[in-house]
């Protein structure tokens, strides 16, 4: 205990000098680890709720803010990563922002937010109890290679889970994870109305192949199935007799209503008999979009969206939800680490929605790729300007009282929003 309590007087020392500098939401942790690699197993090791782990390529940071308010809305007390840094670091420094001096976390249960990757280097310090495996894309190809590389990462996490694991099922390659999850472990699916489907956009890169695997189990009684009701609102059934919706989300869009409907999936199989639709709905009406993923801030007077795209579906998916509305648009694209070095990716996404509107302005590390990007789907574009904060000051007061758009990869919407955050006063990350 000693040792602990020293570690978080460490800890908190590092996030108070990384907030007054600016500096990232994982420094502190990555500090906590160097100092003492056991912090975090000690710390999560005896919840009595359990941990439960999110992990895929694209909605793990609006799933997991569903799935905390719903959690919450039935009393549990929770502890999350609320700001995206899905790094074991990043769960540590989330943590160092709410564990008092004493050391003892005020939860039962954690709902974390997992890169990938990183989702097993965790698991090897802290077991999940419980798992919800998303989807699979092409993402970050400097990084994680081919999408089976990624789709591996996931079934080796599904292995470590003790309790219950809740799976896409109409994501192939996290569809056929199913044979590699543990005997006595609970199995629980969510997906969309199989009498739905064709008539609704693809959001999923399938798996052709002859030995891709088993076909998924239809789904029965117990499991979470999603009627949308396009544009706005949709219901979810378990075919028990329970039955949720219709609601409508703050943050638009098919993909956000298939977020919600894995949140309230795997809700369900940790509230238990407890489950109360009412309480349900309410969260999920209530809630705000995460920020960056169409979070929409005040901007002298007029809206303004910031929608993360980080791979081709992911853009794909906004063009879709936010592309076709007559606003003012900016497209903001760098390639650090956190968004994958190789853009190429671009070139997998149809910018043929934007003809009409055209783009104000490129901006970020690669705004000059960009731009030549949308020159081969004949999408104008008014000025580029790689320097983002120069870019995102044009694109505000050039257009005056404009409803606007920016769409932008990972480092670039936090660095877009730390400095909207100083413009015009928003919340901290995660607040």
């Amino acid at each position: 205990m000693l040792r602990t309590r020293a570690t978080i007087a460490v800890g908190k020392a590092a996030r108070a000098a990384a907030r007054l500098r600016g500096g990232g939401s994982a420094l502190p942790g990555l500090v906590v680890e160097r100092l003492d690699p056991g912090f975090l197993t000690r710390m999560l090791a005896d919840l009595p709720g359990g941990v439960v782990v999110l992990s895929g390529t694209n909605g793990k940071t609006t799933t997991t803010k569903m799935l905390v308010a719903v959690l919450r809305a039935h009393g549990r007390r929770v502890f999350t990563n609320p700001t995206g840094s899905n790094f074991t670091r990043g769960v540590i420094s989330s943590m160092l922002g709410v564990v008092p001096a004493s050391g003892r976390l005020d939860a039962d249960t954690a709902v974390l937010e997992l890169d990938e990757a990183h989702a097993l280097r965790f698991a090897d310090a802290v077991p999940p109890t419980h798992a919800l495996l998303l989807n699979v894309a092409r993402d970050q190809l400097d990084r994680f290679a081919e999408i089976d590389a990624t789709a591996a990462l996931l079934r080796r996490l599904a292995e470590q889970v003790r309790t219950a694991v809740v799976l896409n099922h109409d994501d192939s390659f996290v569809a056929r994870i199913r044979p590699s999850i543990p005997a006595g472990v609970q199995v629980r699916w969510f997906g969309i109305d199989p009498a739905l489907v064709d008539g609704l956009p693809s959001l999923y890169e399938a798996d052709v192949r002859d030995d891709a695997g088993v076909e998924p189990e239809p789904l029965s009684s117990g499991d979470a199935m999603l009627r949308p009701r396009l544009p706005d609102a949709f219901t979810v059934s378990f075919g028990d007799g329970v039955d949720l919706g219709p609601v409508t989300l703050a943050q638009p869009g098919l993909a956000a209503m298939i977020n919600a409907t894995a949140a309230v999936a795997m809700a369900r199989v940790l509230v238990g008999d407890r489950f109360d639709i009412r309480k349900t709905e309410q969260a999920l009406r209530e809630l705000e979009p995460a920020f960056g993923r169409g979070e929409v801030i005040d901007a002298d007077g007029a809206p303004l969206e910031l929608v993360l795209v980080k791979n081709p579906a992911a853009f794909t998916v906004a063009l879709g939800t936010y592309g076709h509305r007559p606003v003012a648009t900016m497209v903001a694209i760098n390639d650090n680490d956190a968004d994958g070095e190789d853009v190429s990716w671009l070139y997998d996404v149809s910018f043929a929605s934007l003809r009409a509107g055209g783009v104000a302005l490129t901006s970020g590390q690669r705004a000059y790729d960009m731009a030549l990007r949308l020159q081969y789907d004949d999408v104008p574009v008014t000025a580029v300007e790689p320097d983002l904060e120069a870019g995102l000051d044009r694109f505000l007061e050039e257009l005056p009282g404009r409803p606007r758009r920016i769409f932008c990869t990972y480092t670039a919407m936090m660095e877009l929003r730390r400095l909207l955050q100083t413009r015009y006063g928003l919340a901290n990350f995660g607040e």
